[in-house]
């Protein structure tokens, strides 16, 4: 049998084309793409179709052969064969990318799976192709690539500066200075400048809205669209129409054909928050827009646009237990997780809540009060207070907080523990013991969980004693019965910083 359905592979009309494909004639003779199949029928099958597009089409039949070219001239788009003897196809992949790491490769495959699908994505493959194809399935993920070449093109100096200047350039401030929190910085930074697919986790509020902008503002697709889906605010009716669009007389109410997120964001990135709470109808006809780029919207029985976009997810759960369960698809968590990111919750990187207070203080006073009244500036005490908190809203929590007590400061007033509206954060002995229970992973040993516990017992007893000396190490020690060396052996230990305390605040 066959891999290949030879009677499909013909051309879709220049009219259809056209509408389908973003991409001109001109930008296609510019684009050089190279295919190697060891199947002589299936090779020159695809070069026909290809050519007669426009593109500057080379073959190889062998991965040797496709290795000498590649070190000679550049290629654009190549269309590989995973699985080729001498050379495999996983090994021309690595090789074509060290050669020239711009070069969009989709893997042509007769053995289609999750775990060899996912390797090869995970080396740096664009798509992969199922055999067997049909033509038009070939010119949609072709054209799909020249556009995505093409885009690249157009912000090729845009991306050079950002390049350049690490990121100087960026509209979106990302501030820690936390060890745990800039390593998941700097991991974004590097996917910025691909095309793959990201997955974020992270509680509520932790930011990872935020790592999602940084990476979209840090990509070739900086000039297009980011567009943000809630997947838990809408019911699962709105939620298709909003995503994939729906064509007039649908459903009672739509009155005219509306294009869905997915085409606005086309060229740009879709930002899928809370991905989990995405019923599973929805999850399967998003799978199929991630594997083609083939918008159906709903009401249409025929294809009604083809998309490029870049996705982004983001979820406060553990994916992993939500394939467990069945709740989330597990072809399309491999699909969405090509890098994944955690974003640390707050309380994970203390370090991190003087600089955000600050600079929330700053960008409220100047919202609320303008850029003449005088700053406020934050105590010490007030430094230890915010510390002591364990932030169950992360940084969403803090810069509530922050807002609030902005209203109500005076011009060039001293933040004191007194003025900060906290949630109250001494739980009754039930709220503790679920407290517990939500903190506590039944997956980890028995030592991890209780070490990890008893960590944020420490950070938090030991911030509110030197609160209550007043910011007095030697003091809060004789409170804690240990002796100083111990009590600063301990601060250090969970992060409490001692230079915090050069000038200690007086008692409040």
């Amino acid at each position: 049998m066959p891999w290949v359905d030879h009677r499909a592979i013909k051309s879709l009309s220049q009219g259809d084309l056209a509408r389908l494909i973003p991409v001109s004639p001109e930008a296609k003779a510019g684009m050089r793409v190279l295919i190697v199949d060891d199947e002589r029928t299936l090779r020159e099958s695809c070069a026909s179709v290809l050519g007669a597009e426009g593109y500057q089409v080379s073959t190889c039949s062998r991965g040797d052969e496709a290795l000498q070219k590649v070190n000679r001239r550049i290629f654009d788009i190549a269309l590989v064969d995973l699985y080729m003897s001498q050379v495999s196809g996983m090994e021309l992949l690595k090789a074509i990318l060290a050669a020239h790491a711009d070069t969009i490769v989709i893997m042509i495959t007769g053995n289609p799976s999750v775990a060899t699908s996912f390797e090869a994505l995970q080396a740096g493959a664009w798509d992969y192709l199922p055999k067997p194809f049909t033509g038009t399935q070939l010119q949609v993920l072709i054209g799909r690539a020249a556009h995505a070449v093409a885009i690249a093109r157009e912000t090729r100096a845009q991306e050079e500066r950002i390049a350049a200047g690490h990121g100087s350039s960026d509209q979106v401030t990302v501030l820690s200075a936390a060890a745990v929190f800039r390593s998941a910085i700097e991991l974004a930074r590097r996917v910025a400048a691909t095309d793959a697919s990201v997955f974020i986790t992270g509680e509520s509020g932790s930011g990872k809205e935020l790592i999602a902008q940084f990476i979209h503002q840090n990509s070739r697709r900086a000039t297009r669209p980011l567009v943000a889906v809630n997947c838990a605010a809408l019911p699962e009716p709105l939620l298709e129409s909003e995503m994939f669009g729906h064509r007039k007389g649908a459903f009672t109410g739509a009155v005219r054909d509306k294009p869905g997120l997915l085409e606005v964001a086309n060229g740009g990135t879709l930002f899928l928050d809370e991905l989990i709470e995405m019923s599973k109808p929805i999850q399967a006809k998003l799978l199929r827009v991630i594997q083609d780029g083939i918008v159906r919207r709903v009401g249409s029985e025929t294809t009604d646009a083809v998309v490029n976009v870049r996705f982004i997810a983001a979820t406060n759960r553990r994916p992993e237990t939500a394939v467990k369960d069945g709740t989330l698809r597990e072809d399309l968590f491999y699909r969405l997780r090509v890098v994944p990111i955690h974003v640390p919750a707050l309380r994970e990187r203390p370090d991190d809540i003087p600089l955000l207070a600050s600079h929330f203080l700053a960008h409220y006073w100047r919202r609320h009060r303008g850029a003449t009244a005088a700053l406020p500036q934050l105590s010490k005490a007030a430094v230890w207070a915010l510390r002591a908190h364990s932030w169950p809203g992360n940084v969403r929590e803090l810069q509530n907080v922050i807002e609030h007590a902005v209203v109500l400061l005076e011009p060039g007033a001293e933040v004191k523990p007194a003025d900060i509206p906290f949630i109250c954060d001494q739980p009754t002995e039930g709220e503790f013991a679920e407290a517990v229970a939500e903190q506590v992973n039944s997956d980890e040993s028995y030592y991890a969980a209780r070490e990890k516990l008893l960590a944020k017992f420490d950070r938090q007893y030991l911030t509110r004693v030197v609160l209550r000396a007043g910011g007095n190490v030697s003091k809060a020690a004789r409170i804690a019965r240990v002796d100083r060396t111990t009590f600063y052996r301990l601060m250090e230990r969970h992060g409490l910083q001692r230079n915090l305390l050069t000038s200690p605040p007086a008692p409040e």
